[in-house]
């Protein structure tokens, strides 16, 4: 065996049948070039584009790319863009064929790419004969699920602002009603500053100011003072949840009511101007290399048959 893989004999025989090899190359790298062409290898254009999620929150321990990810290759805007584009006709499949929506789905998959960056973003890639079929898709995959998650995130920021209004109106009768006990108490007993009041009553009686008036004021504030306490205090509470409560309420109706973009395209498709697919230089290539070896290995072994019986 070492003897019939020796290197001396094998070059010897590539240095005999050299122009043989040569022209078996030469033949082969001509019909890579031929058969690489457009008339028997339909070219296809690439167009690319790389976005990043915003404007959303996360819904599980997904991260907000994963979850991008995920919806860009649903089967949802699959359908989509297959319907838009008219994808089965342009891909040339026929409906009466059995199997007809996986070779579609195959199809679909096999020229257009999704994926993850290193760095959380992500490419979309298009592929197609006609460039400018290849950008629209590509936009068409991003609208598309702008679209989803705007009509996901309105139905979620939609409950939140319906449940935000239900709080600020009961936050609104709980203020109303302390302000009224409070004018309640007010007019019929004449508290309206406890703190004032009670140093000016303080005062009073150090200065021997007594009166009938000024004894009830004084039982009034014994008996109703620590209630005007606590609701202020519970009005001062309850103020600072409603301008809360509102705040998130318009924070929700403004995501309900703008059309926001939810996919920063940092990378926008364009139609492209050369081909992607095939790489004529790198078919050629091969062709050339794989008939040179296999020319080189078929005429050793001829060469050496006799031997390698033996």
């Amino acid at each position: 065996m070492d003897n019939y893989f020796d290197n001396t004999s094998m070059i010897q025989t590539v240095l005999k049948w050299k122009w043989h090899i040569i022209i078996i190359t030469l033949v082969a790298a001509i019909f890579g070039a031929i058969f690489s062409g457009s008339m028997f290898i339909t070219p296809l254009f690439k167009s690319e584009a790389t976005v990043y999620p915003t404007h959303i929150e996360e819904y599980s321990d997904e991260t907000i790319t994963e979850q991008m990810l995920q919806i860009m290759q649903s089967q949802q805007i699959m359908d989509s863009v297959v319907d838009k584009f008219g994808l089965l006709e342009h891909y040339k499949i026929e409906k009466s064929y059995k199997y007809w929506k996986t070779a579609l789905i195959g199809e679909y998959r096999s020229n257009v790419s999704i994926s993850r960056t290193p760095y959380d973003a992500v490419t979309i890639k298009v592929y197609d004969s006609d460039p400018e079929i290849a950008c629209a898709m590509v936009y068409e995959i991003v609208n598309q699920y702008n679209l989803i998650i705007e009509k996901l995130t309105k139905t979620q920021r939609g409950e939140q602002a319906r449940m935000f209004k239900s709080t600020l109106k009961d936050n609104e009768i709980f203020l109303d009603s302390l302000r009224e006990r409070l004018t309640t108490i007010g007019t019929e007993y004449g508290i309206v500053d406890v703190t004032s009041q009670s140093r000016e009553i303080t005062r009073a009686y150090l200065n021997n100011g007594k009166s009938d008036k000024l004894n009830e004021l004084k039982e009034n504030l014994e008996t109703y003072g620590p209630e005007v306490n606590i609701i202020n205090n519970l009005l001062e509470y309850a103020s600072e949840n409603y301008h809360k409560t509102k705040y998130d309420f318009e924070r929700e109706t403004r995501y309900c009511a703008n059309n926001i973009s939810f996919a920063n395209m940092v990378s926008n498709p364009f139609v492209a101007d050369k081909k992607a697919y095939p790489i004529r230089w790198v078919v050629v290539a091969l062709s050339a290399l794989c008939a040179c070896f296999i020319s080189i290995l078929v005429i050793y072994v001829i060469e050496n048959k006799k031997r390698f019986v033996k």
